[in-house]
């Protein structure tokens, strides 16, 4: 699927119209003809702040892939009549295309978590996929402010030479990390992936399939820490209800 084709213009950003096998088949294809493509996975929190924060806004925009994660942007992308085709989240993407990925011998890096978590997902995913080269590596806090330091992980990326990047920063660190770097380490696919590397290592629990079906996965990440999520849940996103009003006088 060619990259800048298949967009569909929802709440002010342009995502891509294509579902999870499209979007595993593009990201390989890139693997091997190794022409630069950044995956991006927005949910409604990262919506709501793109519209306010230009830098965020314009990040997104430079991605060759851009994703609904989460059922609620689905709902209002068919409310809005500009219907998404499925829901694809970073968690669920990623673990499939290390598989595809293991398919051909490639390589993955993952960039971020803890450096417990790095070691035990690289470890967890060498054992499911033999075939798979993995490694990673946990920069630490605040290292995006240090030039060195975002130049001592692209180092370390460069050193691994990977197919795949995996960058699990948190939104919108990663995309800007992507973004403003990508040149400099050098590999041909760049997916932001938030907090896979801690679903993956076993330091986080995925909430139940059937809750995520049901547009859910918000609640459940809110009943695991209710203190630090109220305020971005109940508070913050709710502003995706004046984004919907804003935006359908532009719908078809």
């Amino acid at each position: 699927m060619p990259r800048r084709e298949g967009r569909v213009r929802l709440l002010g950003l342009d995502f891509t119209a294509c579902g999870m096998d499209a979007l595993l088949d593009a990201a390989m294809s890139h693997a091997r003809s190794r022409e630069p493509a950044a995956v991006v996975f927005l949910n409604t929190d990262v919506v709501v702040k793109a519209e306010t924060d230009a830098l965020l806004r314009e990040m997104v925009g430079k991605a060759e892939y851009v994703l609904a994660d989460g059922m609620p942007l689905i709902w209002i992308s068919k409310l809005l009549r500009r219907p998404l085709p499925e829901k694809v989240s970073g968690s669920d993407f990623v673990p499939r295309l290390c598989a595809r990925a293991a398919e051909e011998g490639r390589s993955v890096f993952f960039a971020g978590g803890s450096g417990e978590s790095v070691q035990k997902a690289c470890a967890r995913l060498r054992q499911q996929y033999p075939a798979l080269r993995v490694d990673g590596c946990s920069p630490p806090m605040g290292f995006e402010r240090d030039p060195g330091q975002v130049e001592a992980v692209c180092r370390a990326i460069r050193a691994a030479q990977p197919d795949i990047l995996v960058a699990c920063l948190g939104c919108p660190k990663q995309e800007k990390f992507v973004y403003e770097n990508r040149e400099r380490y050098g590999v041909p696919v760049s997916v932001c992936a938030g907090a896979t590397v801690d679903f993956l290592s076993g330091a986080v629990r995925r909430c139940p399939a059937w809750m995520s079906r049901c547009g859910l996965e918000w609640f459940y990440r809110f009943l695991q820490e209710p203190r630090r999520l109220f305020r971005r849940y109940f508070v913050e996103d709710m502003q995706i209800l004046r984004l919907i009003l804003k935006y359908w006088k532009e719908a078809p």
